[in-house]
């Protein structure tokens, strides 16, 4: 009789400690389900991308480079619902963004943008790593945002100084000047020291 009693006790118990459990994983999964909506808020009123050309170059530019063209284009549609379209977006925007590197028009294919590009790739990146985490942080990923917006703009612009810097017309004589200062085809100031030729001490 002890034993059946023990043995009642006990399921009783495990039974009220399950039902105790089961409440606490409730009101921890809707305090979970408020924090992922104050977290999509957040991201959602954020999320502002800069999806039109700000200078005539970059403008001009998106009829000869397809890849600036298509990442304009993929920036200028906005998720919606869910944290789901969000990271679906921020996965797209960074293979869009990866693609700016290929057939980079020859009047941009620089340092000066290649960098700025670069810089742009790993800020929509990272806005692609912080989007995936387990818990998102909504105020890195708006604050990448607006990073990446300044991004844009400072590749739009240096678009412009290029465009700007080609319609000044090359003065008589800068062509050689420009290839006397070239470093690499520059010959070199030391002397080749054969090492054969007996040295004196």
């Amino acid at each position: 009789m002890k034993y059946i009693l023990a043995v009642f006790f006990s399921l009783l118990f495990l039974l009220l400690s399950c039902k105790n459990d089961n409440e606490k994983r409730m009101v921890e999964n809707k305090k979970e389900i408020q924090k992922r909506e104050v977290i999509f808020k957040n991201i959602q009123k954020g999320w502002v991308l800069y999806d039109t050309p700000v200078t005539e170059a970059a403008e001009k530019s998106m009829a000869s480079w397809n890849e600036w063209r298509m990442f304009l284009a993929e920036l200028a549609q906005k998720p919606k619902k869910t944290i789901g379209a969000f990271q679906q977006k921020s996965k797209a925007l960074s293979k869009k963004a990866m693609a700016l590197n290929d057939n980079i028009p020859y009047e941009y294919n620089k340092p000066q943008i290649k960098s700025r590009i670069s810089i742009l790739i790993t800020k929509v990146r990272l806005l692609d790593l912080f989007i995936h985490l387990d818990n998102i942080p909504d105020k890195k990923v708006t604050l990448l945002v607006s990073e990446i917006n300044l991004e844009l703009v400072s590749l739009q612009r240096q678009m412009d100084k290029i465009v700007e810097k080609s319609k000044i017309p090359i003065e008589e004589g800068e062509s050689e000047l420009r290839r006397m200062m070239d470093t690499a085809r520059a010959i070199p100031n030391t002397p080749v020291i054969d090492p054969n030729i007996p040295r004196v001490e």
